[in-house]
């Protein structure tokens, strides 16, 4: 009986089979589809946060930005900041119930901020400052 060469054992032993070769391939796409997947959805998220900082940011400006208590009128102001719209509007405030005292020496304002970024999204905030009242 003539024997086998040790390369025709081997060789047919050796390796993967072709099913093998494409259960591998299709969790490695499968792998890499998720990872994708969960890297655009980090993408969105950490683009959306970026605008609302900048939102925010601008409507810190536009607040550090208003005249100083004496020269701030009833009335609106708007302009524009890295391309971010804003409005203000300042008016008496009328306290939601709260008598305002005719003896004190402050005139409470309603001061009403709008900031609109360039993709849409808007942020509003409304403050109270207090106006020294003109003597007299």
């Amino acid at each position: 009986m003539p024997r086998a060469a040790p390369s025709d054992i081997a060789g047919s032993q050796a390796g993967f089979t072709v099913i093998e070769v494409l259960v591998a391939l299709v969790l490695v796409a499968t792998s890499l589809a998720a990872i994708g997947s969960l890297m655009a959805t980090t993408m969105r998220g950490v683009r959306s946060l970026e605008q609302h900082v900048a939102l925010i940011e601008s409507a810190r400006a536009v607040t550090a930005g208003l005249p100083l208590h004496g020269q701030l009128v009833p009335g609106a102001l708007s302009g524009e900041t890295s391309g971010h719209r804003w409005r203000v509007d300042v008016s008496p405030w009328t306290g939601g119930g709260v008598a305002v005292l005719a003896d004190s020496p402050w005139i409470p304002q309603l001061i009403a901020i709008q900031v609109q970024s360039p993709s849409g999204a808007i942020l509003n905030l409304r403050t109270v400052r207090l106006q020294k009242r003109p003597a007299g």
